[in-house]
């Protein structure tokens, strides 16, 4: 049976009965399911590459462990392409996009569950094989699946500007605050030492891969509630406007469509936006875990770096994260006074000037905390009202071409916020490989390593720590990329002043509506007028 015909069924309508977006769907469908749903992803993003280098030992395999997730991104660009058209193609009483996250469902836990399984024992080709396959299951198949068509609900779900403000403000609060509490509460704090288990002789790999599997299925069951319950609590209330009004929608060709965004200057503004704003943040994400395992003063000198080391990366996360969170509140008043696009290029200069304090001294904990602080601060517009200022894109488009194109969009929109993570892994390996990067250190004699500054007091103690090509790759990837990235989009987005063109925008659309529905033989009333 097809999903189409399965959503259908009364069992799984939408919990959601109002015209007007109400809290119920606020908080449940924009913020608690998606960050349930996004959660294990978010620790992925963190922890993954760790697991696979430090556990599995991936990078004994050469150049597998750099090429895999980089060749990974054309199996991930290819899975959103499918899940975005099929969207574009899908009509139910449900909606287009809706129908996907149930699919996506089993798909999900499925995945999660295999990454997991990998053999420990074995050939290397084996497990070369099925890290390949799980990987690719999980980032080319399931993930695209469920966030494609998450992404696509806050341009789907009104077209009143306030009210898909506010979904898009706590739709990214949802995504920042999974990354936060997974990457600087969950792992840090309460997980890294029974994660990566530390014996005797360092690392103890068998616990380790023993408890990421129980762990496992935690995040799978988290997912599994996550996804259901942003199913339920969500509507689409643009696609029912073409049902309830019994217009005839044409199913555009992908050519079309295609040729349609390509020739938008805003389009392509707000998407290489996404491009670089994600590729700073996955840098900086996937570096995390190394930069405070062995970047800090305080680590290196450590009688238990891991536990050290996870309590200093959950206080950077949280210190860092503080005003992202707080920013859920104040972010669309600011946009509101200011605009959307000239809060989001203002905030991202303060942003660059905080990231530079991080360079006064990159092993000084403190110096580097006060400069992620100010980087948070600067980025709180462009966190939260990007997806609105893309939805201002799309119904342009719409406008523009009398055709939306949310589902070439959100399928490019998801090949970027997905298939950017292998990228920035395989980059990152890369770079650590080269560089010669062990998951022990190297040991030193305390007086020959400089960032020690009480050298007296670690007399006859040997510390570890990387050679100082790692720890220049490390900065570069923390540090210094999210600052480049910001700077670069603050020169791009002087460009993009759609939001001029929005009362006009909607206007048209209507017009085209009423159009439709005489045309068909209907009659429009002044409730149609209303909606």
């Amino acid at each position: 049976m097809k999903i189409t015909d399965i959503v259908e069924k009364p069992i799984f309508r939408t919990k959601i009965k109002s015209a007007d977006v109400k809290i119920p769907e606020m908080i449940i469908g924009y913020f608690l399911a998606p960050f349930c749903a996004m959660l294990a992803n978010s620790i992925f993003g963190a922890y993954l590459n760790r697991y696979y280098v430090d556990v599995l030992g991936w990078t004994k395999f050469g150049a597998f462990a750099t090429l895999l997730p980089v060749v990974s991104v054309i199996f991930v660009i290819l899975g959103n392409l499918m899940i975005g058209r099929w969207i574009d193609n899908t009509r139910t009483s449900q909606g287009k996009a809706r129908p996907y996250l149930l699919l996506a469902v089993p798909m999900v836990v499925v995945a999660v569950i295999l990454l997991f399984m990998t053999p420990k024992e074995g050939s290397n080709a084996v497990q070369m094989i099925w890290i390949a396959v799980s990987y690719n299951l999980y980032y080319a198949v399931a993930y695209p699946c469920f966030y494609t068509a998450h992404s696509s609900m806050v341009s789907l779900s009104t077209r009143d500007s306030a009210q898909r403000g506010m979904l898009a403000t706590l739709s990214n609060a949802a995504m920042v605050a999974s990354a936060g509490i997974g990457a600087s509460i969950v792992v840090p704090v309460l997980l890294q030492s029974y994660l990566f288990v530390t014996g005797d002789q360092g690392l103890d790999i068998d616990a380790s891969y023993a408890h990421w599997r129980i762990v496992s299925i935690a995040l799978c069951v988290c997912c599994f509630l996550g996804i259901l319950l942003e199913y339920y609590f969500t509507r689409e209330r643009i696609t029912e406007e073409t049902l309830n009004l019994n217009i005839k929608e044409e199913k555009i060709p992908l050519k079309k469509q295609v040729q349609a965004c390509i020739h938008s200057k805003y389009w392509w503004i707000i998407i290489l936006y996404f491009l670089l704003f994600q590729f700073g943040q996955l840098m900086k994400n996937s570096s995390m875990s190394f930069y405070a395992r062995w970047m800090f003063d305080s680590v290196i000198n450590s009688a238990n770096p891991e536990q050290t080391s996870g309590t200093l990366m959950s206080a950077l996360g949280l210190l860092g994260g503080i005003p992202t969170a707080i920013g859920m509140v104040v972010a669309w008043p600011i946009a509101h006074k200011l605009g959307k696009k000239r809060a989001v290029v203002m905030g991202l200069c303060f942003s660059v000037v905080g990231g530079l304090v991080c360079f006064i001294d990159v092993h000084n904990f403190v110096i580097v905390c006060v400069g992620m602080v100010l980087k948070g601060i600067g980025s709180i517009p462009a966190m939260y009202v990007t997806m609105a200022l893309l939805s201002d894109v799309l119904d342009h488009m719409e406008a523009k071409n009398g055709f939306r194109s949310d589902g070439f969009t959100m399928s490019v929109y998801g090949s970027i916020m997905v298939g950017l993570s292998g990228i920035c892994t395989g980059v990152l390996n890369g770079l650590l490989t080269f560089a010669g990067y062990t998951n022990t250190g190297v040991a030193c004699d305390p007086s020959t390593v400089t960032v020690i500054k009480d050298v007296a007091s670690y007399t006859g103690q040997i510390v570890y720590r990387q050679m100082g090509g790692v720890e220049q790759v490390l900065a570069f990837a923390f540090l210094a990329m999210e600052v480049i990235t910001f700077a670069v989009i603050v020169l791009m987005m002087s460009r993009l002043d759609v939001e001029k063109h929005i009362e006009e925008d909607h206007k048209i659309i209507k017009e085209r509506q009423k159009a439709a529905v005489l045309a068909a033989g209907g009659t429009w009333t002044e409730e149609n007028e209303d909606k």
